[in-house]
């Protein structure tokens, strides 16, 4: 075990048999942090190479463990707490009013995205090590007396966030995330995709999900373009492409009238010179140039990237169906119905598309849903009521990062609360969120029915 630096960090690199590393050959572990710190924690993993259980392997073999690596073990130090307490004052104090939502650095107070590699870095380095404080025997006690006081019968009071992988980060992108984490059987998940198919496999679904996807890359795009003050030839190619599909969706999109009204109260569509009918293949090719396009130049675009071959998985499956708003109510309503009927049959359990569709439907979003503390199931065992809850980490205590702390957090007790209600699970399903921050007002939030705590994050 030997100390070194790099650049701006010290680092100290452990060598480890393979009886102690399962064929790991090395590990190096970067402690961002004072002097002091370093020495505590090199002691502290010292020790624990000796006898305690090692993780979190990257790359060929090799692990890089920053801090907030070190402190998800249970056995911390006291004292380290009170020495990384004031580097969790001091980063919610840089990223004030700027919050990560759906994969995104967001400032707060207008929804803009902010981008900055740096506070991208010191976002992640706050909630990592922010997460960890929710492990010390006096957060724990804290969390259990702010709850006792403020609920007073309101809601159940479970022993949460006591266990380390309850106090993990989760990123919601796939269904099953959800039935995982909710212990539903193979058998219930065929009923989840079964109910859940018909609806969001509508045309109107589809249509507003690609439409919502093509919106926000094209936001995106021109928000990049401003920060890097320049429009490079990737970007600028990848802009016309999104333009395009959008006119092409525009141009094509069927009859936008009410789709429950008959078919002779709806107009006659204008007679314009005939053409050849247009296939949603079109589309297809024009996202595959787009993906090509875009991981070539991604500069922060990963997001849109993910979403985009989601959406592609998709079209695939339609690309022979016509797509043309000129070609008659009647005929019009079968592509329609042939989009969905395809769409139901070939979007499986696990597809990412068939899970954009259903974000989109619940919260007319496409977004993956990110949330900070994972937490869990309490009450499981028989009772009839369960409580479902989990956690964020927000940056300060200020009215309107509250508010949209509770609205993220409630969208994904929500889609679990749908999947769990789909599923037909037994048992009544109690959400409860709760919301930790640097010096905050203790307090207790109803929203849309729901119980939100919000801690003060201290020692």
């Amino acid at each position: 075990m030997c100390l070194t630096k790099c650049g701006n960090e010290l680092v100290f690199v452990v060598n480890l048999s393979e009886e102690k590393m399962k064929g790991l050959v090395s590990a190096k572990i970067i402690i961002q942090e004072s002097e002091n710190l370093l020495f505590m924690a090199y002691k502290h993993v010292r020790n624990l190479l000796h006898g305690q259980k090692y993780r979190n392997t990257i790359g060929n073999g090799g692990m890089k463990m920053s801090t907030s690596r070190y402190i998800c073990s249970e056995h911390v130090p006291a004292e380290w707490y009170e020495k990384a307490f004031s580097h969790v004052v001091k980063l919610s104090q840089l990223l004030k009013n700027v919050d990560s939502i759906d994969g995104r650095l967001v400032d707060i107070d207008d929804y803009s995205t902010v981008v900055n590699e740096r506070m991208e870095q010191r976002m992640h380095n706050f909630k990592s090590l922010a997460r960890s404080f929710l492990g010390s025997p006096l957060m724990q006690k804290a969390v259990k007396k702010n709850m006792a006081t403020l609920a007073s019968g309101k809601c159940t009071l479970p022993d949460c966030f006591g266990k380390p992988n309850e106090r993990e980060p989760m990123t919601v992108n796939s269904l099953p995330v959800v039935c995982n984490f909710l212990n539903i059987s193979a058998q219930q998940r065929k009923e989840v995709r079964f109910t859940v198919c018909p609806q969001v496999t509508q045309h109107r679904i589809w249509m507003g999900a690609l439409e919502e996807t093509l919106n926000r890359l094209k936001s995106e795009m021109k928000t990049l373009d401003h920060h890097y003050n320049s429009l490079s030839k990737g970007r600028m190619m990848g802009q016309q492409i999104v333009q395009s599909c959008l006119n092409f969706l525009a141009d094509k999109a069927v009859i936008s009238c009410d789709p429950d009204s008959t078919s002779w109260m709806r107009p006659k569509p204008a007679r314009v010179p005939e053409s050849p009918s247009r296939k949603w293949e079109e589309v297809l090719e024009m996202f595959n140039h787009l993906l090509k396009c875009l991981r070539a130049n991604e500069e922060g675009l990963h997001l849109y990237v993910s979403k985009l071959e989601a959406m592609k998985e998709g079209l695939s499956q339609i690309k022979d169906v016509l797509v043309d708003g000129k070609i008659g109510y009647k005929e019009a309503r079968h592509q329609q119905s042939l989009v969905q009927k395809k769409l139901r049959k070939t979007l499986g359990h696990s597809s990412r598309c068939l899970f954009t569709l259903l974000v989109y439907y619940l919260y007319g979003s496409i977004g993956d849903i990110e949330v900070d503390v994972c937490g869990g199931l309490y009450g499981s065992d028989g009772g009839d009521r369960i409580c479902l809850y989990m956690g964020r980490i927000l940056t300060s205590d200020a009215e309107k990062m509250v508010q949209s702390g509770v609205k993220q957090l409630d969208r994904a007790l929500g889609l679990f609360k749908f999947i769990w209600e789909t599923a037909k699970m037994k048992g009544v399903l109690e959400l409860q969120g709760h919301l930790w921050c640097v010096e905050a007002e203790e307090r207790l939030i109803m929203y849309r029915g729901n119980v939100f705590f919000v801690h003060k994050i201290s020692i």
